[in-house]
């Protein structure tokens, strides 16, 4: 779907917006979680619509911009806003923006995303950092033709998560918020939330948290090279889990209560990166 060329389209577009600055680090900020993108000092702004190739987002929550700033001293890149196989884009058009980073130097890529709990000792609130994925729902984000610039035709994906990484993410939360869960993400297709079947069905298999998100972006990443990290706010407890209906509220409403720890911990983190 898209070539080589592509992307180093993108890529000298923004080097063009951004001029010397050369950031090593990028987050994606998931559902509710674009808070932080309050304490970027410094910032440059540019909209999706202006970037040769990119998406746009269309979920409330997603404010569809890219922020080059710095966070405690260090260049950051921003995504304030993804993108999602269910809003209708091909996977080749959700993860545009992991390659693209790649172009730009990137080293470490920071993930997060808002969740459904699936394992039962978690409550709403809590942050998750992933350990692992399960993904068999979905299709391959590497499907069609590879891209042999960026990387193998067949990649591993034994340390999808770096665990250095991984390790220092959850000193933080834990330094933060007192508690910290590390686990399973499930990834599903959505829009719709999961039934209870299927829930007790990831469960048996080993999964800790769902979302609709996050594994195609962290693929894309780690087949480039670029390292990652993790995170779930569990904005909800999955379905049948409470005796109670899934909302999208739930997920807002959740993140509007834990953005200020949020916002700490991602700053806290960046700095110590």
């Amino acid at each position: 779907m898209f070539k080589y060329e592509d992307y180093i389209k993108s890529a000298n577009y923004i080097k063009e917006k951004i001029g010397t600055r050369s950031p090593k680090i990028a987050i994606i900020l998931g559902s509710g979680l674009g808070v932080i993108s309050d304490d970027i000092e410094d910032k440059i702004i540019i909209n999706y619509k202006e970037i040769p190739n990119f998406p746009v987002s269309t979920v409330e929550g997603h404010a569809g911009e890219l922020i080059i700033g710095k966070i405690r001293g260090k260049e950051i890149i921003a995504m304030n806003g993804r993108f999602h196989y269910y809003e209708g884009y091909d996977l080749k058009e959700t993860t545009f923006p992991e390659r693209v980073f790649k172009l730009l130097g990137i080293e470490t890529l920071i993930i997060t995303n808002a969740a459904g709990g699936i394992n039962t000792s978690y409550k709403a609130g809590d942050f998750m950092v992933i350990d692992d994925y399960l993904s068999f729902f979905a299709e391959s984000v590497l499907r069609g033709a590879n891209i042999d610039e960026f990387g193998d035709r067949f990649p591993s994906m034994n340390d999808t998560f770096d665990k250095e990484l991984s390790k220092k993410m959850k000193e933080v939360i834990k330094e933060k918020v007192g508690v910290v869960q590390e686990g399973v993400y499930a990834y599903m297709k959505g829009p719709t939330f999961e039934s209870p079947a299927e829930i007790r069905a990831l469960r048996t298999m080993g999964a800790d948290a769902v979302g609709m998100s996050t594994v195609p972006e962290a693929i894309i990443a780690h087949h480039c090279g670029i390292k990652n990290v993790a995170v779930s706010c569990i904005t909800n407890m999955a379905a049948g889990v409470l005796d109670e209906e899934l909302s999208y509220d739930d997920v807002k409403n959740t993140a509007q209560r834990v953005k200020v720890d949020f916002k700490e911990i991602m700053k806290e983190y960046i700095a110590r990166i």
